[in-house]
């Protein structure tokens, strides 16, 4: 009898606590969209990070250090808004998407919207 109890709340505890959602949740990291966004220092990172495997010389637009911004311009890649801007929904669809992470997407649609400056 007191090994079938102990089974019994053993079995309801792991229920419970498998199926807290709040245990296992966590709150996505935001970008503040009033924060000044740079190409150099942020947006070139990621093209760098999670781009450039295939986005060189040859696939474009070349998105190497040094080659990116004129690409990404003469290309119309961060037409405004950014939402609707080629980078922007190339990065967030398709085969695309898994590539960077959500902060990344977000930096760079505030930089397109926010005029998408070579700075």
């Amino acid at each position: 009898m007191l090994r079938q109890l102990l089974a019994a709340f053993i079995i309801t505890a792991a229920i419970g606590g498998l199926s807290s959602c709040e245990k296992y949740s966590f709150m996505p990291e935001v970008v503040n969209p009033t924060d000044s966004v740079y190409f150099q220092a942020e947006i070139q990172p990621i093209f760098s990070a999670n781009c450039i495997s295939c986005h060189g010389p040859i696939k474009r637009p070349d998105l190497r250090d040094g080659y990116s911004y004129e690409a990404l311009i003469k290309g119309n890649y961060v037409d405004q808004p950014g939402e609707t801007s080629k980078l922007y929904t190339k990065m967030t669809g398709g085969d695309h998407a898994p590539r960077s992470s959500d902060v990344d997407k977000q930096k760079v649609l505030i930089w397109i919207n926010q005029g998408a400056h070579n700075n």
